[in-house]
């Protein structure tokens, strides 16, 4: 049993979104309610734009997946069952446009093998975004394979838990473990040649 928060207040720019009001949104347009489209757009446009044009590193291609991620959810809320949150569903959407992206364009090379070791260390790059060192921290993402990047993003900026990235991207919960594991090890290593080439200048 759904708890159902009045339309009116749903759909008001101040309103807290959780994903059960998310979830409401999704039913409302599934009924081709257009303001709550356009309140869910106004939620997840900023996040999604940054995604995948971190990905792509074009803001015109970028904004075109984004204007097709946004007409599937349209066209497709009403087969939003449920079973993840609306965000994730949203995001894996754009994951897969991404990638189809990345097929015609001739970018998707295999997963190189790498140990199965997962991550349970500390927010490392959680602490490189602290230092404000954001150039440096752009310039690394930049040099990360397509599926270490997507693992980073979805993890720091996203605030998505391994299961719900797992859900993203279509592997196993324990992959994005060791992806997240290589691109933070990635991400240091670059940082700190960075920082080290800074300090000579």
């Amino acid at each position: 049993m759904h708890c159902e928060v009045p339309v009116a207040a749903l759909l008001q720019p101040s309103f807290a979104m959780t994903n059960e009001t998310l979830s409401q949104l999704m039913r409302l347009i599934a009924q081709q309610d257009r303001a709550a489209f356009a309140r869910l757009y106004q939620h997840l446009e900023k996040p999604l734009f940054r995604f995948i044009s971190l990905k792509l590193n074009d803001p015109f291609r970028a904004a075109d997946i984004l204007h097709d991620v946004f007409l599937d959810v349209w066209r497709g809320a009403a087969g939003f069952q449920g079973k993840s949150s609306v965000k994730t569903w949203v995001f894996a959407i754009a994951y897969r446009k991404v990638m189809d992206v990345f097929r015609s364009d001739g970018r998707l090379v295999g997963e190189e093998e790498l140990p199965e070791r997962a991550d349970e260390s500390p927010g490392a790059v959680q602490c490189m975004i602290a230092a404000q060192e954001q150039e440096i921290l752009r310039h690394c993402l930049g040099t990360l394979k397509a599926e270490h990047r997507s693992a980073i993003d979805l993890t720091f900026f996203e605030d998505m838990s391994y299961r719900e990235i797992a859900e993203v991207i279509g592997v196993p919960e324990g992959t994005v473990k060791t992806r997240v594991f290589h691109a933070k090890s990635l991400l240091l290593r670059c940082f700190e040649m960075q920082m080290k080439s800074k300090a000579r200048n």
